[in-house]
């Protein structure tokens, strides 16, 4: 797998169809379309319905609904095609495939069978931007690796280089250094129910869509680290950076999508404009 880059300055706005958007994916989504109209660039939508026991069609349908009531306009994406479809990640499987067969040829992934009893008992319960417990290498050197050969019954993780340091500079938030091995351990890239994760998915996709620049929020901050290691293996060419301070709510909480009285669709309701809630969003910004 490898990248070009074009000198078009191309970004994305990514949204996962699992419950409704809140203001905190407002004001990222506002911001990584104001980059590429500022940059004279492209913005693609990206459709990340990988998990088919959360991702519901209503959501999507949400999901364009918000967005375009922000007033956020794409020229690639589900619903009206381009140069890198398909926008869903449901029908990308076989792009993720063939970057789980390079890993597993190169010996940087391998199959774990920890139930997540096992990792409870291991590892610390993870912090409020990481969602993944830093991993205590039980199955790292299971003899029985090589005869694994299926993405089925078993979660693949990718081997971190232990002590190595993760370096990039973000682009609204300056510097960030992660170690391997330390701040994150060898993390989940295919689910044991047969579903690439996160981190493989995305990794894959920002590469083959020519992503130079991706917006999202702080919290992702340890997941950047993680998938710029899936870039270098995987011999693509690394986007830029542009990590979002975060929307707390009034408790200091962080947005999430089970705060339905903050989600898009219920103060467009309530009769907010998009400058209204734009500006609600950047007042509870950290």
């Amino acid at each position: 797998m490898s990248l070009s880059s074009s000198g078009t300055y191309r970004g994305r706005v990514a949204p996962s169809p699992t419950g409704l958007l809140h203001l905190g994916h407002a004001r990222t989504f506002w911001m990584a379309a104001e980059r590429a109209l500022q940059n004279n660039g492209i913005l693609i939508l990206r459709n990340e319905d990988l998990d088919p026991q959360r991702c519901r069609p209503e959501f999507v349908t949400s999901v364009y609904e918000d967005l375009k009531w922000l007033g956020i306009k794409w020229t690639e994406g589900p619903d009206c095609g381009g140069p890198f479809a398909p926008y869903s990640q449901s029908e990308r499987r076989p792009r993720y495939l063939e970057a789980w067969r390079t890993l597993r040829e190169a010996g940087w992934i391998y199959p774990c069978s920890c139930s997540r009893k096992d990792l409870a008992a291991a590892a610390a319960a993870p912090n409020e931007s990481d969602d993944e417990p830093l991993y205590p290498g039980t199955c790292r050197n299971r003899p029985d690796a090589a005869s694994i050969i299926s993405t089925v019954g078993v979660n693949w993780r990718f081997r971190v280089p232990d002590g190595q340091a993760i370096e990039f500079e973000d682009r609204n938030l300056g510097k960030q250094s992660f170690v391997a091995g330390r701040d994150f351990g060898d993390f989940v890239i295919w689910r044991r129910d047969d579903v690439p994760a996160y981190q493989l998915a995305v990794s894959v996709d920002d590469a083959l869509m020519q992503i130079t620049e991706v917006v999202r929020g702080a919290d992702l901050l340890k997941s950047t680290a993680r998938q710029l290691l899936l870039f270098r293996v995987l011999g693509c060419l690394a986007p830029a950076y542009y990590h979002c301070t975060l929307v707390r709510d009034s408790s200091g909480t962080r947005m999430a999508k089970r705060h339905d009285s903050a989600s898009i669709r219920h103060l467009r309701e309530k009769g907010l404009k998009p400058a209204d809630l734009l500006r609600k969003a950047e007042e509870l910004a950290e």
